[in-house]
């Protein structure tokens, strides 16, 4: 059906229909001569529809192109300042400058499902494009916070009924707004969104009451500029873009924008492994998982989440009815919190198949042992999956240590193993390293990291060595952690020190959040491997005592019954000061400068051999994993970034 009277006007730019230089010009063209066509009366500004636009092409970034003629600030006064009625139909995702741009037409038509937002202080940023002042003033100044400061998107359903909604539909918005754009042709000049007035009259209280709130927690700079902002728009709009555009300049060159923004290409960039060509992905339509302990009863809710069928193995009865329980737990917590319906953990429930029979796997199309972490062990159950797995199916393991390709020699058909490496919760944690074996075919390293994505995890290409990327790290960052105890600092005071440096918890804590029993068992192999390993004997020490962590009640802390709250222990300072003795070390003080750089130089060092050694692929990689995976502060970079930035 075509409408004479109204200009449609539409744009694309995979992969999230960005707001390219190219795509600016064209749309500041065909706006401009459909204002100077007489015989249109309004506009319709879409998408490619299956999304409106995901903002800035992230591919200019740092490129002259971003500010170009015409820039996203020329092409919105261009669309606001229309004298015909411009209606935005939104469908998919309408984030960040696509959203500004939104914002800046007259009236907006969505689809119930679109999802709208300002994610841009994800970046270290704030909306550079007059979102921190228009938003307040379609919808007030609370939810414009929220919205801002927060960064996620809501549904168009959430924000119907409001001035920034002119209409919600269930399906295409198209005929909604063009028949909007008729009938807002027939009704006079349109009203810009930047005359509207802040519906709030108590701005200023709100957002010191905001302002309050962040700087109770780690109050990064962009949040509170965005605050500043949203205040502005109270009074002239002119002085408010102003001072928006000023905290954006300056937020751009901060270093948490730059860490930031290093996260978030990083990230993007981990999936792409040179080199393999474009072979045809295999099929995944069903997994399966060998072992129900806390790891494989985790890796199993990922893969239903994903709607995956699972069918779970385990070795006896009592094991067994011990992982469905588990899963059960984890799906009751998530409906008890008002995560998941009732009806919607049935669905996900449905889809797992508990059984005791090896046979049971031959329909899986992917097999992921989670089984105890030893090497006979795991070769048994390889062995295994070789007799009873259809050809092609990929034959993955969980190890986080174990020399893959020793696995894959127990197979015939080594180019279908490989590692996925998930970290503890695995139904929590984003982080998952997909581990290349020597024989490890393409399409099945490929087919895991699509499986990645379609978990969604954040997957990471690792080579063959004991602890891949991030354990291999780790153990550097703990050899110094205890060389700092034995040195003069106390457990907690290294703690404090990352943590402050923006670690989501100090090494301490982390191992008795994990069990000391864990690393204890890996020293224990390593020792035995590996004639002369040295590493200290403090932490063998304290698991001597029984001492594992939380699971235990005491660890490096003591902690109280139904407690994880850490508590200084006499017994732990009794233990260190025997050990120090022992050693002849006289304790000095460290200051929390010195644990943060020798902390940091520990896995910046490692990270750089693991680099010569071709076990990471990029020094990105690494800071991927130790974002995603181990509480690495996003706004710092990574650890490869943080060093290369401080020297």
């Amino acid at each position: 059906m075509t409408h004479p009277d109204v200009a449609v006007i539409g744009f694309t730019n995979p992969p999230v229909n960005g707001l390219s230089h190219a795509v600016r010009a064209r749309l500041a063209i065909a706006l401009e001569e459909a204002i100077a066509n007489p015989s249109v009366r309004a506009i319709v500004l879409t998408g490619d529809g299956r999304q409106f636009s995901g903002g800035a092409d992230i591919r200019e970034f740092g490129t002259e192109a971003k500010d170009r003629a015409p820039n996203l600030r020329q092409l919105i006064a261009q669309v606001e300042s229309s004298p015909k009625p411009v209606v935005a139909a939104i469908t998919g995702i309408c984030l960040g400058g696509g959203f500004e741009l939104a914002m800046a037409a007259h009236h907006r038509v969505a689809a119930r499902d679109a999802r709208l937002g300002l994610p841009e202080v994800k970046l270290g940023l704030l909306p550079g494009a007059g979102g921190t002042q228009r938003l307040p003033r379609l919808l007030g100044v609370e939810r414009a916070i929220d919205m801002i400061v927060g960064g996620e998107p809501v549904a168009a359903r959430r924000l119907e009924a409001t001035p920034l909604l002119d209409r919600v539909t269930e399906g295409d918005p198209m005929p909604e707004a063009i028949a909007l754009a008729q009938a807002s042709a027939a009704a006079g000049p349109p009203r810009r969104t930047r005359d509207r007035r802040v519906p709030d009259p108590d701005v200023a209280e709100r957002c010191a009451a905001a302002r309050h709130r962040l700087r109770q927690g780690r109050a990064l700079p962009a949040p509170l500029r965005a605050i500043d902002a949203i205040e502005a728009s109270a009074g002239d709009f002119e002085t408010g873009l102003a001072l928006e555009r000023q905290a954006f300049l300056e937020l751009v060159e901060s270093p948490e924008s730059k860490g930031l923004r290093h996260a978030f290409f990083a990230e993007r960039a981990a999936g792409k492994v040179p080199g393999l060509g474009d072979p045809p992905l295999r099929p995944v339509t069903r997994a399966a998982v060998i072992g129900g302990g806390t790891m494989g009863s985790g890796i199993a809710v990922c893969f239903l989440n994903a709607g995956l069928p699972v069918t779970l193995l385990e070795t006896d009865a009592a094991a067994l009815d011990r992982a469905i329980g588990r899963i059960g737990a984890i799906y009751d917590g998530q409906v008890k919190k008002g995560k998941l319906t009732v009806e919607e953990r049935d669905r996900r429930l449905a889809l797992l198949t508990p059984t005791l029979q090896w046979d049971d796997l031959v329909t899986a199309d992917l097999a992921i042992e989670a089984v105890f972490e030893s090497m006979e062990v795991k070769e048994d159950v390889f062995a295994r999956l070789d007799r009873v797995m259809t050809p092609g199916a990929i034959l993955a393991t969980n190890t986080s240590t174990l020399d893959i390709d020793r696995i894959a020699e127990r197979t015939s058909r080594p180019g279908d193993v490989l590692g996925m490496h998930f970290f503890s919760p695995a139904h929590v944690m984003r982080l998952l390293e997909v581990v290349r074996g020597r024989a490890t075919a393409p399409d099945a390293l490929l087919t895991a990291l699509a499986l990645g994505k379609r978990l969604g995890k954040v997957a990471v290409v690792a080579g063959v060595g004991d602890g891949f990327i991030g354990n291999r790290m780790l153990e550097q960052y703990m050899r110094q952690a205890f060389a700092l105890v034995e040195e003069g600092a106390a457990p907690s005071q290294v703690d404090r020190a990352v943590e402050t440096f923006g670690m989501a918890m100090g090494p301490f804590r982390v191992s008795d959040l994990v069990g000391n029993d864990v690393s204890w068992a890996i020293r224990k192999r390593r020792r035995a491997e590996r004639p002369g390993y040295q590493f200290s004997t403090l932490p063998d020490r304290l698991c001597e005592l029984g001492r594992f962590g939380q699971k235990t009640g005491d660890g490096w802390y003591d902690y109280t019954e139904g407690s994880r709250e850490p508590r200084e222990s006499a017994v732990v300072a009794e233990l260190i000061a025997r050990h120090r003795a022992a050693l002849g070390s006289v304790p000095r003080p460290l200051t929390d400068q010195e644990i943060v750089a020798r902390l940091m130089g520990a896995l910046a060092s490692e990270g750089e051999r693991i680099l010569e050694e071709g076990v990471a692929l990029r020094a990105s990689d690494i800071d991927v994993v130790y974002v995603a995976g181990y509480g690495f502060p996003a706004w710092r970079g990574g650890p490869m970034f943080y060093a290369g930035r401080v020297g």
